[in-house]
């Protein structure tokens, strides 16, 4: 019988030898299996511009927290999980409430759905309700710099200033058209080792050149996290040469990319975090009790207020949130393609971007591919100014005729909407199921959990809905069940308060 103790995998998980120069850090992620044997593998962080001093308690202990983030994806997997580094109360908190969060989710939307990457006798895992899903007894020490004493954190930031965690995908591309109108972006494009740098590169060549802010470190977490895979026996061998669109096992990512932009929001005192994430990605879910945020924690409103939270209790005084959580995909594809075409022709939208002469395609096979093309057709533009050629666009139109695609479903129902009504999709069982008018998804949505302004700092919405409600058809609230139609005036904006109110005066 599979139980949640079968997926106990490693002996220790072990984060240690932070080691730091003025442009790079890096740790050992050291498992000892239960035969007694070790291996080790270096996470690290490089830099074009130094950023850290080893002498600095701050530095330290920020680098430490870079580099723990990788293994709070494996709190079910691993007997210890040790950190050793310079962590205090309000890190040490954090890190076990977000690996709490991340073994419930990995629980939830991993180990108890299809997941072609789990070997066949790993697929019966009975979800179990307790009141811990971490397994990992989780340990601190502080065996290098136990010498080094806390300095005052507090850091003085501009609000005018934005940090934008940038990918090439048309949520940082908008993101970054509007804070170019109304304030002061600092792109940042964190260079994986992996594939994944194929989406974000023609972008990123394009704001180097036209963006004197924008930075590029660099980070190896997608060897490392390749590397935790070949320790897990419950991942079927073939691992790399299964193609899906998830990845086997691991859901704290985004923090991984976040924590290594904050030695450039901190140094540059940045006081805006933006994370380019729309009103569809925030989303709770129960199974057999247990309630999860699908998959999607740290693409939802509740991770940038946590990590909000976080910043105020550091002394960090920089806040975290998206401009589009009111906006769907299709009016993000609208304003990007309408406001900022010089910026929606460097857009991929694809895991699986290929190379051809000096410039990024995507596949135009993927879910994403064929969602982006459908939008895409469905708002009378042309996809092939973001890459896509006229069979692709063929394809996805075709696949859009006989595959769902991941969008809730007023969203993904009025796409298929637009589709049928401008001929662009075959009509069968499918499409007419799946198709039905939802007016409000191109205009601004409200409500209490997706998309709510006390989640938004003040100064910033009415420049910001001044541009989005060009090409919005009104905005509306929902209010029991249903939406009502209201006025973004500047009453209605500073009425609601920033439930940060009282730290960003």
């Amino acid at each position: 019988m599979i139980t949640l103790d079968s997926f106990i995998a490693i002996n220790k998980l072990s984060v240690k030898n932070i080691q730091i120069e003025s442009k790079k850090v890096k740790a050992s992620y050291c498992i000892k299996n239960y035969n007694g044997e070790s291996e080790s593998y270096d996470l690290a962080y490089t830099y074009e511009k130094p950023y850290f001093n080893k002498k600095f308690y701050r530095d330290v202990n920020l680098a430490s927290m870079m580099l723990a983030q990788v293994a709070l994806n494996y709190g079910l997997f691993c007997e210890t999980i040790e950190f050793d580094g310079l962590y205090d109360k309000t890190d040490q908190q954090f890190i076990l409430d977000m690996m709490e969060n991340t073994s419930r989710e990995i629980l939830t939307n991993k180990l108890r759905i299809k997941n072609e990457f789990l070997k066949p006798a790993y697929n019966n895992l009975q979800p179990e309700k307790r009141e811990r899903y971490t397994q990992a007894k989780i340990n601190f020490i502080n065996s290098q710099y136990n010498n080094l004493k806390a300095d005052a954190n507090v850091v003085q930031v501009d609000m005018d200033k934005y940090a934008i965690l940038s990918s090439g995908g048309k949520d940082s591309l908008l993101t970054y058209g509007i804070i170019s109108e109304i304030g002061k972006p600092h792109p940042v494009f964190i260079n994986e080792a992996g594939r994944h740098w194929f989406t974000a590169l023609n972008s990123y060549r394009y704001f180097k050149q036209h963006e004197p802010n924008t930075e590029k470190p660099w980070c190896n977490s997608d060897r490392l996290f390749n590397w935790m895979l070949k320790h897990l026996p419950f991942i079927k061998e073939n691992y790399a040469s299964i193609r899906a669109d998830i990845y086997p096992i691991r859901l704290w990512t985004v923090a991984v990319f976040l924590f290594g932009v904050l030695p450039i929001v901190l140094q540059n005192g940045l006081g805006n975090i933006l994370i380019g994430d729309e009103y569809d990605t925030t989303i709770k879910g129960n199974l057999c009790g247990i309630s999860h945020y699908n998959a999607l924690y740290d693409q939802s409103k509740y991770f940038d207020n946590a990590m909000t939270r976080y910043f105020i209790r550091k002394g960090w005084n920089t806040c975290q949130y998206s401009i589009l959580r009111s906006l769907s995909e299709m009016l993000i594809m609208k304003i990007l393609i309408k406001r900022y075409p010089e910026l929606q022709q460097h857009q991929i939208s694809c895991h699986a971007a290929h190379k051809l002469g000096e410039r990024m395609f995507p596949c135009g096979k993927c879910e994403k591919c064929r969602r982006i093309i459908g939008m895409i057709k469905a708002l009378d533009e042309d996809p092939g100014k973001c890459g896509y050629d006229k069979t692709q666009i063929l394809y996805g139109l075709h696949a859009l005729a006989c595959r769902s695609i991941k969008q809730i479903n007023s969203d993904a129902a009025h796409l298929y909407y637009s589709l049928l009504d401008k001929q662009l999709i075959e009509e069968n069982a499918f499409t007419r199921s799946t198709a039905k008018r939802h007016p409000e998804i191109l205009k601004l949505r409200f409500d209490k959990e997706r998309s709510n302004l006390e989640d938004m700092p003040q100064h910033i919405r009415k420049p910001l809905f001044e541009i989005l409600s060009q090409y919005s058809n009104g905005a509306v609230l929902r209010e029991k069940h249903q939406w009502r139609e209201i006025v973004l005036n500047d009453d209605y904006l500073n009425k609601i308060k920033y439930k940060y109110n009282e730290r960003y005066q």
